[in-house]
């Protein structure tokens, strides 16, 4: 294969089905990251929130009344998100449901 410029292309050719391959790899890779990302940021909100509710006085050992409002605390922030994640999904797929309707009835017209 010739590039651009006249000479040999450093890449090779490549099937449509290994591109497609190599493609789905790439959007798997990118949903994995997103996803650890998004529970690196969901627990570091979790802790700040937490810690800045329940630890009043910060010192060598957590107090029983500590542990209490931390798992509380913990499980109240993860009900709450889960909630919310479920209206977004759920959001998401309507919208996604809306659009493929309205292409349907833009092609058949």
């Amino acid at each position: 294969m010739t590039s651009l410029f006249g000479g040999k292309s450093s890449t090779p050719t490549r099937d449509p089905a290994e591109t497609a391959v190599r493609l789905e790899q790439l959007k798997s890779s990118i949903q994995n990251q997103l996803a650890l990302q998004n529970v690196q940021e969901i627990m570091n909100k979790l802790t700040e929130k937490c810690f800045t509710k329940c630890i009043t006085k910060p010192g060598g050992a957590l107090s029983g009344s500590d542990e209490k409002c931390l798992s509380n605390c913990m499980q109240q922030y993860l009900s709450a998100y889960d909630i919310v994640n479920a209206a977004y999904v759920s959001r998401l797929r309507k919208e996604r449901l809306d659009q493929q309707a309205s292409l349907e009835q833009q092609s058949s017209l």
